[in-house]
């Protein structure tokens, strides 16, 4: 068989489509043969075979077994096979024993590693038994090669298959073994390393075990740390080998270039997690540990400029085990552990005391600390010879570092989340002292002037942001060095000066607004005179500091000109390539922005409004341009409405036809992002509109929609298009109701109608209709029962057997919400009309069964003020009906928790997925309207997140608790994780205002006084009652 998947493997790697997939279909059908993933791991086994075919073989065999394997891995697709529980075992040490061979291909070792992890996730101990008993036996009598392929699998195993009991009983042996591997000096300085990433990965197990298990956790954690933090201190104070020439840097040997970087830098990334997880564990060894990073980030600014400033060599590299092993790396780490460190009690203690036993009064900050860290930040800070060749090349690279929009975090940006720790201290005055220095000394080193500048930019930075006063003597001394910059011949250090004279002179503490509008006047004119690129966007981007501090009548003077140079800038470009640089596009439109807000209604007078539209239709595809470009429209058509019809009148006269053409160009071309700008630029325009919106609107805009709603399946677009027909009706249903669609002759309601009937369809996916129920609403609101006759009861209908197959939380509440509308005023007939709707399906049933199991089982993530008080009400109008009919639908009722306490893995969660109580729809009702009194923003949430944010430990001496309430958000990791939430936090959010509590408390007040309620009483939790009770304790107060 081995000869047949063999040349299988070859066709999956020909140019050929046709041959590659009918090859993959092929070795699929052989899931069903017991042989199959025995046969790859022979192929992958034998050096003789091509590497490119062993490599595709262990691929093979990793989807094989993420699809086949268990149904606790994720991947995991239900395919039957054949396989038996012998071949399972054959294949489990047969892979063990190709990745712990000694294999000479890395890539081979790391592959098979991988899926070992994966079986072993599911397999270990249960089915595994001998797993890591055979790992760590191999350990210690291991060749070089083999133990390399043993750290591998062992690796893996401690990220991914381990789960905490496993670990437990494991853990003081695995500590013990890569410990000694770690420390061995006759090791690879490469397998110390991994040994120590290790190490490290061993915290993320611990942190889960410390919740349940805390004082045996802080007991060997406190052992393990006092064992291993010397062997730290000692690897940090190796000295760095000669730096080697290009092309030998990966030479292997005992004091190897890359194997010392390597394993510093372990020890670095290993530290720095115990800090953060465990920060009282190193608490004695602080000072030591600052002072030995400190030393080594001092003795590194030297070959790290002559690597990447002087010279060009390649940075950011990883070996195939995932360990960093150049210079840039090592000083990233250096440089944010630092950042943690200076986060210690102690560390800060002993600073303050060196700064007050030096004499600095008369400003000679240089030879203290503040003045050394200063020239180190300088020294990382330098452009290197990569970034200026990126640059150059393309702008928008340049302008992606300077928004720290860029996923590439180079020392430059770890000296960017330094300078935030150090700004309590006098850094201003040392960093004037150091750059005062270097031009009384004649250094005519421009990149090292861009850098000093540089990291002036990143302190102005945190000290407006903290609301923090710059001296205006310090100021005007900066701004004579700032003036230089702007005249130099070096582009980056032109560029820097001028995005360094909008920051400072717009600081309202330093003194220097009166010059605002002279500086911005020569970035104006300099737009136009620079051939540089990067000169002009810098400038481009400083008009932003200037517009937003001038003062309003001074920002309309300069309105026109910045439209112009913005313009002259467009018609310099290529704009074929505009497409693909967005931090340029979006740089030009918030300028452009700001521009326009200094006076809206200046719009008509002058092209902002084409030249916005002209960048808009390049930038359609990317969300943050098309976010800006709607913040600028919005703001020009609600400042036109204001002005009254006459002015909104003409604003829809020059911007209807560009955009009516720009859906035309869309349809033409398939464009689908350019039809959606110019919907979502639409939407906005009638969202502002006066009522009633200006002659002939609804007939210049509504075929197109109709047209757009009836062809597209890209669902941004359908809710565009939706919400824009919904603000029609908002603003004028007249007009839309009046309106006859001249190619079908069917009137504006029938349209309306059909378009509701299309979203409302089973070819329509959830996010597509996500908007249809509030157009629905609108739909049913503004034209009333008497006009919409027999097509109301329908149209309810439809949506009611819709929400049956909902799957959306949002499309949910949409749909939802056009019930609960109707319950605010007539509560009973919805009820009496659901009732007899019947509703196909597995989840059919009658429509009122369909909608409250929906409705009850999704309120608690409505969201939106409006939204969640309707809801509110609705609910408690069909609760005082006491309809016999709802005790008879049972719905989803609480979360049956078990009584374990741990941590549940997600392969865990799909064995055992949750449990609901199922309980009548009354109580549920009650359940539901409890809720909404529990408020999330509650005072002792705010303490609950502060001991998240502050570690899992409770039980510190006050190292590292002195700033409460502060999250450091210039830590990369921090501000990943944060970002990970943003969006969500936009549209997610259950909240409600006083009024709508005020009204549940009277309504639970005189529901509490009925019979019925103390049957429903007993059927509530401990802390449903409680909340009841502490509500009526405070309204009785």
């Amino acid at each position: 068989m081995e000869q047949q998947v063999l040349e299988l493997l070859a066709a999956t790697l020909e140019p050929a489509p046709e041959t590659r997939t009918n090859a993959e279909r092929h070795l699929e059908q052989l899931y069903t043969n017991d042989a199959f993933p025995i046969s790859l791991i022979s192929i992958a086994s034998h050096n003789s075979v091509d590497l490119s075919l062993r490599q595709s073989a262990l691929l093979v065999l990793k989807t094989f077994v993420l699809r086949t394997w268990s149904p606790s891995l994720n991947e995991f697709q239900g395919i039957e096979t054949n396989i038996t529980d012998a071949t399972k075992e054959q294949v489990r040490q047969s892979l063990l024993a190709l990745a712990t061979s000694g294999d000479q291909e890395r890539k081979v070792i790391s592959a098979s590693s991988y899926v070992v992890s994966k079986i072993a996730s599911v397999d270990f101990p249960d089915a595994w038994p001998s797993l890591l008993p055979t790992l760590l036996q191999l350990i210690p009598r291991s060749h070089e090669s083999q133990l390399h392929g043993v750290l591998v699998v062992l690796g893996n195993l401690v990220e991914d298959g381990f789960d905490e009991d496993q670990f437990g009983k494991s853990a003081v042996e695995l500590v013990k073994c890569i410990y000694d591997i770690a420390t061995d000096e006759g090791k690879r300085l490469t397998s110390r390393a991994l040994a120590i990433s290790i190490f490290r990965a061993c915290f993320d197990t611990m942190e889960l075990m410390y919740q349940t298990e805390k004082a045996s956790v802080k007991q060997f954690m406190q052992e393990a740390s006092d064992a291993w933090t010397p062997f730290f201190i000692n690897v940090l104070k190796l000295p760095l080998p000669q730096i080697p020439s290009e092309g030998q840097e990966d030479e292997s040997g005992p004091g190897s270039w890359r194997g010392i970087i390597a394993l510093k830098t372990q020890v670095v990334k290993a530290l720095d997690k115990i800090h953060r997880m465990f920060p009282h564990l190193l608490s004695q060894h602080t000072l030591a540990l600052f002072s030995t990073v400190w030393e080594s980030l001092r003795e590194h600014v030297g070959p790290y400029i002559s690597l990447y400033v002087t010279d060009n060599r390649q940075g950011r590299l990883e070996d195939a085990d995932r360990l960093p092993y150049t210079l840039d790396f090592l000083i990233i780490e250096e440089l944010d552990y630092i950042q943690t460190l200076l986060g210690s009690v102690t560390v800060k203690r002993e600073l303050d005391a060196q700064l007050a036993s030096q004499d600095i009064s008369s400003g000679a900050l240089e030879s203290t600390w503040i003045g050394q860290i200063m020239a180190i930040l300088v020294g990382y800070s330098q452009i290197t010879q990569e970034d200026e060749g990126l640059w150059n090349f393309d702008v928008n690279v340049f302008l992606s570092e300077e928004t720290s929009e860029t996923a590439n975090y180079s020392p430059r940006n770890a000296c960017t989340c330094l300078v935030q720790k150090l700004s309590k201290w006098p850094v201003l005055e040392a960093l004037l002292g150091y750059t005062k220095t270097m031009h009384e000394g004649g250094s005519s080193d421009a990149r090292i002037k861009e850098a000093a500048l540089f990291v002036l930019k990143q302190i102005l930075d945190e000290l407006d942001s903290c609301s923090a006063e710059v001296n205006p003597n310090l100021a005007r001394a900066y701004l004579e060095y700032i003036g230089l910059a702007m005249h130099d011949e070096d582009e980056f250090l032109r560029a820097r000066g001028y995005i360094l004279a909008a920051r400072l002179t717009t600081i309202n503490s330093a003194g220097l607004l009166d010059i605002v509008p002279e500086y911005a006047q020569q970035t104006l004119n300099i737009i136009d005179q620079d051939t540089s690129d990067v000169v002009k966007v810098s400038c481009i981007r400083s008009l932003q500091e200037y517009l937003k501090t001038l003062p309003s009548s001074r920002a309309r003077e300069f309105q026109v000109q910045t439209v112009a140079v913005i313009s002259n800038f467009l018609s310099s470009q290529d704009l074929s390539e505009l497409k693909e640089s967005e931090d340029l596009l979006d740089t030009l439109v918030e300028t452009l922005r700001d521009a326009i807000m200094a006076d809206p209604s200046l719009c008509l007078e002058h092209p902002a409004l084409d030249v916005l539209f002209t960048m808009a239709s390049y930038g359609a595809s990317s969300f943050q341009t098309t976010m800006l470009v709607n913040e600028a429209f919005e703001s020009i058509t609600s400042s036109m409405s204001a002005k009254g019809p006459d002015a909104y009148s003409q604003l829809c006269a020059k911007v209807l036809p560009t955009l009516t053409g720009a859906l035309d160009v869309g349809d033409m071309t398939s464009e689908n992002a350019l039809s959606d700008m110019a919907v979502s630029l639409l939407s906005s325009l009638a969202e502002h509109g006066p009522q009633p919106l200006p002659a002939n609107f609804v007939a210049t805009v509504m075929p197109k929609l109709y047209r757009l709603l009836f062809s597209s399946n890209e669902f941004s677009l359908n809710q565009s298009a939706t919400v824009t027909i919904r603000h029609l009706l908002s603003r004028d249903a007249d007009q839309v109701f009046s309106w006859q669609d001249p190619a079908t002759g069917k009137g504006g309601v029938e349209i309306v109608l059909l378009i509701i009937d299309r979203l409302l369809g089973p070819d329509v996916d959830d996010a597509s209709a996500a908007e249809v129920g509030g157009l629905a609403v609108e739909l049913v609101e503004k034209a009333g029962a008497d006009r919409l006759g027999p097509y109301l009861m329908q149209l309810l209908r439809i949506v009611a057997v819709r929400l049956s197959t909902a799957e959306h939380a949002s499309f949910i509440q949409n749909l939802v919400l056009v019930f609960a509308r109707l319950a605010l005023t007539n509560a009973k007939e919805v009820l009496d009309f659901l009732a007899e709707v019947h509703v196909e399906g597995g989840a059919g049933g009658t429509g009122l069964e369909v909608v409250l199991r929906k409705w009850l089982e999704n309120s608690v993530h409505f969201s939106g003020y409006d939204a969640i008080r309707q809801n509110v009400i609705a609910l408690t109008n069909i609760y005082k009906l006491h309809d016999e009919r709802l005790a008879n639908i049972q719905v989803q009722g609480d979360l049956m928790v078990d009584d374990s306490s741990r941590i549940k893995t997600r392969s865990q969660a799909k064995r055992t997925p949750d449990r609901y109580s199922i309980i009548p729809v009354p109580l549920k009702l009650t359940k539901v309207l409890i809720s909404e009194l529990l408020n999330p923003l509650s005072p002792s949430t705010p303490g609950l997140m502060q001991n998240q944010l502050n570690g899992v430990s409770d039980d510190e001496d006050g190292e590292w608790e002195d700033e409460p309430g502060i999250v450091d958000l210039g830590n990369p990791t921090t501000t990943a994780e944060l970002m990970a939430y943003a969006d969500e936090s936009k549209w997610n959010v259950h909240q409600l205002d006083d009024d709508t509590q005020s009204y549940l408390i009277d309504f639970f007040k005189q529901a509490s006084t009925e019979p019925d309620f103390h049957s429903l009483y007993q059927g509530l939790t401990d802390e449903e009652r409680e909340k009841l009770h502490q509500m009526d304790k405070s309204t009785t107060q």
